[in-house]
């Protein structure tokens, strides 16, 4: 089966070959399908936690439900739709838990060292870059973030799946479960709130 899957698929194999070889019994097929979106996965918890560590829980809790639900998956919907309603929906989730809210409630702004001197971004520094320059772009980052965390939690979601990750507005409705014209609204009105958060600052 896995050879299979390298001929179809290349590296980590089509996401509809790999999902049907796990469902036939293969499960160092699941193997490769997580390879295959934990980046983006993580990605996507790190915009909506803010937190390292809370990132790679989510990230792991996510992936443990796909693999629990995997056998069940009908292709109704794409992998990567119904994967990222996940992920999504976990990060919606702990924010909502009273354990977290306490952990958060502890930190205070300045001595959040891993916000401040830790922060993943995703992204490979530019090595061409001044020391100030990467400084200003790290502090820039760093408030753009912030006035995204202070949005409403729908607002949020919107800004980061469209605006951070990139998803587009029907990826977006199906993982949200929204009609498409509600997303461009709520979208709508997440930028203007956070060009207001944001006026003056940067």
């Amino acid at each position: 089966m896995i050879e299979e899957i390298n001929k179809q698929g290349g590296l980590f194999g089509d996401d509809e070959v790999l999902i049907k070889a796990f469902q036939s019994g293969d499960k160092k097929a699941f193997d490769r399908l997580l390879l295959g979106h934990m980046n983006r996965v993580f990605n996507l918890c790190y915009r909506f936690m803010s937190d390292y560590e809370e990132a790679n829980d989510c990230a792991q809790e996510t992936f443990i439900k796909v693999y629990r639900s995997l056998n069940g998956f009908k292709f109704q919907s794409s992998f990567s739709t119904w994967l990222y309603r996940i992920a999504v929906n976990t990060c919606k989730n702990r924010l909502k838990s009273a354990e977290y809210r306490n952990r958060m409630q502890t930190f205070k702004i300045g001595e959040n060292k891993e916000l401040n001197n830790n922060s993943y971004t995703g992204e490979i520094a530019d090595q061409s870059l001044s020391p100030v320059t990467l400084l200003d772009k790290k502090e820039t980052e760093a408030l753009i973030q912030s006035a995204i965390d202070s949005l409403p939690e729908e607002q949020k979601e919107i800004i980061v799946l469209r605006d951070i990750e990139g998803f587009s507005y029907e990826e977006i409705a199906d993982i949200t479960d929204n009609e498409l014209g509600t997303v461009k609204s709520k979208l709508s009105r997440a930028r203007g709130t956070l060009k207001e958060k944001l006026k003056g600052l940067i």
